[in-house]
């Protein structure tokens, strides 16, 4: 069959999503790339928060509408919604053929195939190793790696481990297997991600192993840049330290999600870590990693938030001067502890205090890209845009998707995925121009 596949959500569905698309290529099935070309569909889902939910039941509900008319043989949902409401799509949505839990995307054929209704939803334990490699969707020069499953933290406004199980470190043999296949074809940027990325190893080897599976992808020769995402401020360890200082083609950035700065709503949260925790480790990664970029994401309006919290985290972003910055207001997720506690804030205020940080923030950053006029730095080229003329790419302190961008402008012999040396010449809040300089 012809199937065209829907991601949505993070990174880390991405790569499941790719997974399923190298599995089904094996067995036969191609892409593809639009709807109206396709047999079949699969939505591989995200029910993070309350918008996430919504656009996954909406991409369902337009292809069920296709599944209905004839205009597909079958309609296949994958992901976090399909794990968690099982049962719901089934009763609601009877135009779904199959549907596969978060550790049974390995049986994606079977669902495609499977004449009548099919279902896998393997146990939460259960670690997906398929052997195929997968099929790159990002573009060949920028690829994640997925070093785990799941997630052992059980913060109280989150859902991640009823619905991705116990944190299971993947074997490192195979994650720098992938690492060789990814860069073989052509990955020039390598970016690990799970929902926990400092504590890889600990189930598997008894310890910590982040430091030193970065030290062994730096050896494969193609890779030019590794970025690390989601990592625990209290379990960051001299080992990642050391790693992220002494190893060149490490970026100095790191993304280190606290949430908050108030101790009581960090202990409300179910957190393992106080401000002054935050605070110092932040202190020792600028210290022995000079230029490091931080990416940190908070929350606003959680249960219990007073306007002295809020202050608390006010204060805290005009003293930390993150370089980036994401804050979303608290979204009440059923089957989360946080959803029972009160009092919940209502949604102007979460939505009027998460536009306070914005702000605060935008000055910050405002004020980082204005140092950093002047420099030159090696920039990753993305593309080119023609109607502007120019060149887009990223220095190694901005991650893809969710941070700034560099315009610039270079030679036409310029191809995604090349590093070159761009002077910066200008900067917004975000983004950053310059021109290639000629070595």
């Amino acid at each position: 069959m012809k199937v065209y596949l829907v991601s949505l959500g993070c990174d880390k569905n991405l790569v499941d999503s790719e997974v399923m698309l190298g599995l089904l290529q094996e067995a036969g099935h191609s892409v593809a790339d639009d709807i109206d070309d396709a047999d079949a569909a699969i939505v591989n889902t995200c029910c993070f928060i309350g918008d996430a939910k919504e656009e996954s039941i909406n991409t369902i509900l337009e292809l069920a509408g296709r599944r209905t008319s004839g205009g597909l043989r079958r309609l296949v949902v994958t992901g976090c919604l399909a794990e968690r409401y099982a049962a719901e799509i089934r009763e609601q949505i009877p135009e779904v053929d199959a549907i596969v839990g978060t550790a049974s995307y390995e049986d994606i054929v079977a669902a495609l195939t499977t004449e009548g209704e099919y279902e896998s939803l393997r146990p939460l334990s259960y670690l997906p190793e398929p052997k195929t490699p997968r099929a790159i969707t990002a573009g060949n020069y920028v690829s994640y790696l997925k070093i785990a499953e799941g997630c052992d933290k059980c913060c109280t406004y989150c859902i991640i481990p009823k619905i991705r199980g116990p944190y299971r470190s993947f074997p490192m043999e195979r994650l720098i297997a992938e690492a060789e296949r990814l860069a073989a074809a052509g990955t020039r940027e390598l970016i690990l991600v799970a929902q926990e990325t400092t504590i890889y190893g600990t189930d598997r080897y008894g310890e910590k192993k982040l430091g030193e599976l970065l030290h062994r992808l730096c050896r494969i020769e193609e890779l030019q840049r590794i970025r690390v995402m989601y990592a625990y401020p209290e379990e960051i360890d001299d080992s990642l330290i050391e790693a992220m200082a002494s190893e060149p083609k490490v970026c100095r950035y790191l993304d280190m999600p606290v949430q908050h700065a108030s101790d009581e709503i960090l202990r409300r949260m179910g957190r393992r870590t106080t401000c002054a925790d935050i605070e110092a480790i932040i202190a020792k990664l600028r210290s022995r990693i000079p230029g490091i970029v931080l990416r940190t994401t908070l929350i606003t309006g959680f249960p219990g938030e007073t306007e002295e919290d809020f202050a608390e985290l006010e204060a805290f972003v005009k003293r930390v001067r993150f370089e980036r910055l994401g804050c979303f207001p608290y979204s009440k997720e059923e089957g989360t502890a946080a959803a029972k506690m009160s009092p919940q804030i209502p949604k102007r205020i979460k939505e009027r205090r998460r536009n306070v940080i914005m702000r605060r923030q935008k000055q910050i950053c405002s004020e980082y890209s204005g140092s950093l006029v002047g420099q030159t730095m090696p920039v990753l080229v993305d593309g080119y845009l023609p109607e502007e003329g120019v060149f887009t790419g990223r220095t190694e302190g901005d991650a893809p998707t969710i941070d700034g961008a560099v315009f610039f402008e270079g030679p036409s012999s310029l191809l995604s995925g090349d590093i070159v040396p761009v002077r910066i010449t200008a900067a917004a809040e975000y983004d950053l121009t310059g021109e290639v300089v000629n070595e």
